[in-house]
């Protein structure tokens, strides 16, 4: 565990919207833990501090709860639609050596044979790892591929430790060429029908110049 994950937590006993708005306002972030069978534990986060660690996929806080410290997997962020701020986090207790179940984002390195392109399928794959082990993604090479090569999440090579828990017959990476567009034609049928548009209003004014007289 990194020593940066260290987070303060305080705990609450108001809720509702309003109680949160006061929070957000102090800098706090309003959060609820749970899990192992556990009573949920409302909690007061450090907003800057935990903004910056859950840039990071499957982010594990080091919680100091009244002097005691307690892991959390960050299971899901509620933010506002407009502003982006952090409303809300669901957090999970996790223990050292549990294995937990993430979905960790897939990055492809390298480029494939010229003139095709690598299209990514699955930007994500569920793993098991070990809570105090998640990887930050999963790298795909895929320097000089060439057209038609497919490479499935069972053949994906995974960091130490993980093992693949979505369907290894799922599509991750596809090279193919991209398809070609005769921007003449575009153009032809671009001008066809500006013309036919063009002929309609004129048949219009006519027919309504004719109604007039």
């Amino acid at each position: 565990m990194d020593e940066d994950n260290k987070v303060e937590a305080g705990t609450r006993d108001t809720f509702g919207k309003g109680a949160a708005r006061k929070l957000r306002a102090t800098g706090q972030i309003p959060a609820v833990l749970y899990g192992h069978g556990t009573a949920p534990q409302h909690l007061t986060l450090p907003g800057h501090q935990v903004g910056l660690l859950i840039r990071k996929a499957n982010a594990v806080l080091d919680l100091q709860i009244a002097g005691k410290s307690q892991l959390a997997l960050v299971k899901d962020v509620q933010k506002d639609p407009v502003h982006q701020v952090i409303e809300h986090l669901d957090l999970i207790v996790v223990k050292r050596g549990e294995k937990v179940q993430v979905e960790v984002p897939v990055h492809l390195e390298g480029e494939p044979f010229a003139g095709t392109i690598a299209d990514l399928d699955a930007k994500t794959l569920l793993l098991e790892v070990e809570a105090t082990h998640i990887p930050e993604r999963i790298i795909v090479e895929i320097e000089g591929l060439e057209e038609g090569t497919q490479i499935l999440a069972g053949a994906v090579e995974l960091p130490k430790g993980a093992t693949l828990v979505s369907d290894a017959e799922t599509l991750v990476v596809n090279v193919h060429v991209p398809q070609k567009v005769d921007l003449g034609e575009e153009a032809e049928a671009a001008e066809a029908a500006e013309g036919e548009e063009a002929e309609g209003e004129e048949a219009a004014e006519e027919a309504a110049a004719e109604s007039a007289e």
